[in-house]
């Protein structure tokens, strides 16, 4: 074993944590992220009601509620990935030998974070952009520019971060020999994870309290 391995399970351990200490900040972001989607659709249905009834309206409905739709995407990116909820087509990776399956692995994350690096960039920079400028929406509020693109900005870069973290740890799991940890961290969900997180889901909604009749 050369020396670099030999400290890759105390270095493995320590980026676990981290990735963890990321992951739980990221399930926050996306239940913050949810109850945007339901504030939206109550501000809509005000909007609605108030236009249609009572003659008046935000003004600017097209505007905020886009403002939250790309924000609350932009927030349960790094928890989807955290919990292997992407999309994929692997309908031959999972037939591969666990050796070169890691390897693929770690070669589809790099490419995914070089891709969230990019995104980031791209983001801070728009942010940066509206900053310079003092640019304004057109709608009948004004808003400044930097605040919906921020919270946008901050859920790309918290997306790129949970990459990132996770390039770390698999990558270490390769240097200490665990192809298998690799395996379990990015590989596809099964069906079994699939069961378990419909059966709490199930617990859940059965423990929470219910209205009296």
């Amino acid at each position: 074993m050369t020396e670099g391995a030999s400290f890759a399970p105390a270095w493995l351990h320590a980026a676990r944590r981290l990735r963890l200490w990321v992951a739980a900040l990221a399930a926050v972001m996306a239940h913050i992220a949810g109850w945007n989607y339901i504030l939206c659709a109550c501000f809509i249905t005000f909007d609605i009601v108030g236009r249609s009834f009572f003659g008046f309206s935000s003004k600017a409905t097209v505007e905020v509620t886009g403002y939250m739709l790309a924000g609350g995407i932009a927030w349960a990116l790094a928890h989807t990935l955290a919990k292997r909820a992407h999309i994929r087509v692997d309908v031959f990776m999972m037939r591969l030998p666990l050796s070169l399956r890691a390897w693929l692995h770690l070669f589809s994350l790099a490419l995914l974070l070089g891709l969230g690096i990019f995104f980031a960039w791209a983001a801070m920079e728009l942010v940066d952009e509206s900053a310079l400028f003092n640019a304004h929406d057109n709608s009948a509020l004004r808003i400044e520019m930097i605040w919906p693109q921020g919270f946008w900005a901050f859920g790309i870069i918290t997306f790129a971060i949970m990459a990132a973290v996770l390039m770390l740890e698999a990558s270490l799991s390769i240097l200490a020999g665990q192809p298998e940890e690799l395996d379990e961290l990015l590989g596809s969900r099964t069906l079994k994870d699939e069961t378990d997180e419909a059966l709490e889901a199930v617990a859940m909604a059965h423990e929470a309290p219910r209205p009296q009749s």
